[in-house]
This record gives structure tokens, C-alpha cells and sequence, in this order.
């Protein structure tokens, strides 16, 4: 079996103007390139036959809202032959389309359609690119760390009108005052209750 050491070299000696930066963590490999250089990277890591990076475990964002290159586009690799993991990852701005590995893994294509669903990131050439988790007319991208906790709408069953309807969310006031102090020593205004009763006596 190959070790990591000799895979992150091969890697790097193939493709060398194509590796921004590699290194082994965790006992897995993590690479990065940049986002036109996925495909070829991709097509190299699966076919040949020192990596063997032949299973696509996943696709996932990771969100940096005040960066300038707001995603981090992230692919977890399996070589069932070598027992080896890689993490492939690249930075794209918010509105950019990136490269779909459909061609080359098909299970990319739920994939990219979750990824699409929750980060809104785009794909070119994905062969069916929609909402594949949220509803039909959902607005807006639940993973991004800009969207509400609460959403913007809510689905409920309408007694008056005797179907499911969807509302923008209305919470009660009492729902959005929190204190964060523990249960244990009990709450301000319980706390403020009792000091004005001693103070009484």
C-alpha cells in the first residue's frame, strides 16, 4: 500500500503548476487548488494508477460572509485501493459558476444539487441543477450564515381557509427577549423580584 507521504508527492510532481498548496493532517491529504484546475485535477487523482482517488464522498461549502472570496468549495475523496482520504478544496467569490464533476462521479449530481440548494452556488454543465432539501419557491440559501435562524417564511395548517398555507414568520415578543443566564442561579427578573421583597421587609 502506498503511503501519504509518496502519494502527496506523486501528486504534487504530476501536477505541479496545478497544486497551490498540499499537505497531511489528520492522517489524510489536503489539497488546494485553484477552481479552473478541478477538472484535470479530479481526472488525474481518480485514474491514475498510484492515487486511485476513485469514490467522491462529498461535496460541501464552507461559508466566509466577510471574506472578498465568500465560499470554500470543499471535495472528500476515497481510494478504497490505497485505504486513503484526500480533501480537495478552492475559494470562489460568491457569484461565480463553477465546474460540475458529474462526468466524472455521477453521485456529484445530488451532490452539487444539495450544495446549489443550500449555499446557492452554481454549477455549469450539471444536467439538473434545482432545489433538491428546500420547497418549491423557498427563497433564499439556508446554510449561508446571513440567512435568519427563523427563515423567512413559515408553513402552516390554516383552520379558516382548511389547507397549508405559507406566512412570513411572526414570532411573539416574549420568543425574542432571551437572557443567557443559567437556570441554576435563576433569571434577572426573578432575581430583581426577590431583591425589591427584601428590600420591603
Amino acid at each position: 500500500m502506498i503511503n501519504l507521504i509518496d502519494l502527496e508527492k506523486k501528486i504534487n510532481s504530476e501536477l505541479t503548476t496545478k497544486i497551490n498548496k498540499s499537505e497531511i493532517r489528520h492522517n489524510q491529504i489536503y489539497v488546494e487548488i485553484d477552481k479552473d484546475d478541478l477538472i484535470d485535477t479530479v481526472l488525474f487523482v481518480k485514474t491514475n494508477k498510484d492515487t486511485k482517488f476513485r469514490q467522491l464522498i462529498d461535496i460541501t461549502v464552507v461559508d466566509y460572509p466577510e471574506q472578498t472570496q465568500r465560499f470554500r468549495i470543499v471535495y472528500l475523496f476515497l481510494s478504497h485501493e490505497f485505504n486513503q482520504r484526500m480533501i480537495l478544496s478552492y475559494s470562489i467569490t460568491e457569484n461565480e459558476i463553477i465546474p460540475s464533476l458529474t462526468s466524472i462521479f455521477p453521485a456529484a449530481n445530488w451532490m452539487e444539487r444539495e450544495v446549489f440548494d443550500m449555499y446557492g452556488v452554481k454549477f455549469k454543465d450539471h444536467p439538473d441543477l434545482r432545489r433538491i432539501l428546500t420547497d418549491y419557491g423557498f427563497e433564499g440559501h439556508p446554510l449561508r450564515k446571513d440567512f435568519p435562524l427563523t427563515g423567512h417564511t413559515e408553513v402552516r395548517y390554516s383552520e379558516d381557509k382548511k389547507k397549508v398555507i405559507s406566512e412570513p414568520v411572526k414570532l411573539e415578543q416574549n420568543y425574542r427577549n432571551f437572557d443567557y443566564e443559567s437556570p441554576w442561579e435563576g433569571t434577572k427578573y426573578i432575581k430583581e423580584q426577590s431583591d425589591n421583597d427584601d428590600k420591603k421587609n
